[in-house]
C-alpha cells in the first residue's frame, strides 16, 4: 500500500502562485511514476503532470510553461509549482501514484483562484 497526502492548496487571486506537496508513505519503493490531477466542478479528473522514478516530466497543455513538477526523493515527496493561476485553474488537485498495476490516490486539496 502507499499512502499519498497533499497540502498547499488555498485561495490566490489570478497570476498568483501556490505550491502543492505530496508526501508519500507506506510501499514506496517500487512506485514507477507520481502525477497531479486535476477535478473541477462537473468536469472528469484530468492529468496536469506527471514525473517518473527517471525525472522524466510531461504536463497538460494548458499548464505548460506555468507549472512545474518536482520531486524530492529523500523526502518522498512530490511538488506541484503553480504560477500565474487563471480561474480555469480552479478545481481540487489530486495527487497520484503507480506502483505496477496498482495506483493509489491523496484525499485532495483545493486550489481556488478568484478573478
Amino acid at each position: 500500500q502507499v499512502q499519498l497526502v497533499e497540502s498547499g492548496g488555498g485561495l490566490v487571486q489570478t497570476g498568483g502562485s501556490l505550491r502543492l506537496s505530496c508526501a508519500a508513505s507506506g510501499s514506496i519503493l517500487s512506485i514507477d511514476a507520481m502525477a497531479w490531477y486535476r477535478q473541477a466542478p462537473g468536469k472528469k479528473r484530468e492529468l496536469v503532470a506527471a514525473i517518473t522514478t527517471g525525472g522524466n516530466t510531461n504536463y497538460a497543455d494548458s499548464v505548460k510553461g506555468r507549472f512545474t513538477i518536482s520531486r524530492d526523493n529523500a523526502k518522498n515527496t512530490v511538488y506541484l509549482q503553480m504560477n500565474s493561476l487563471r480561474p480555469e485553474d480552479t478545481a481540487v488537485y489530486y495527487c497520484g501514484a503507480r506502483r505496477g498495476a496498482s495506483n493509489y490516490w491523496g484525499q485532495g486539496t483545493q486550489v481556488t483562484v478568484s478573478s
